[in-house]
């Protein structure tokens, strides 16, 4: 049931940061399963298509850069209540406003290097996951 799966990115400055680790950790530990799981890049074209959404807003280019800038996790998530629980893990978006013990709070620097992606909704939860997932690649 789509309801019950996200989809997530860890971003660029998390896996600089050297974060992937302690963030699945948390994700795990706060009872999500992993069903996909990839370790890639986004051409800036890419990055463009994924966020296409935003297109006409004043952060998009920024937005593709920093997102073309270096590799990322990519993953759907499972369990009940996916979307709204994974939003609460991660917290705000600007990690300064976010709750302590949070993603964001625990590894983001700023609104913009804010550690992780979260879908917003179950229709964009499976757009997200089936831009970077085959049928094959979900377990």
């Amino acid at each position: 049931m789509e309801s019950n799966k996200t989809f997530t990115m860890i971003k660029p400055d998390a896996v600089a940061n050297g974060h992937i680790g302690a963030i699945l950790d948390k994700i795990i530990g706060n009872g999500f399963k992993i069903l996909a799981l990839k370790y890639t890049a986004l051409s800036a074209e890419k990055a463009g298509e994924f966020y296409s959404v935003h297109k006409e807003r004043p952060f998009y280019k920024d937005l593709v850069s920093f997102m073309s800038s270096g590799p990322i996790i990519a993953a759907i998530l499972e369990k009940d209540n996916a979307i709204e629980d994974y939003r609460k893990l991660i917290g705000a978006t600007d990690p300064s406003k976010a709750e302590p013990g949070t993603i964001r709070n625990l590894f983001a620097k700023s609104i913009d290097a804010n550690a992780v992606h979260g879908s917003d909704s179950d229709e964009n939860a499976a757009i997200e996951g089936n831009f970077f997932f085959s049928a094959f690649e979900r377990f």
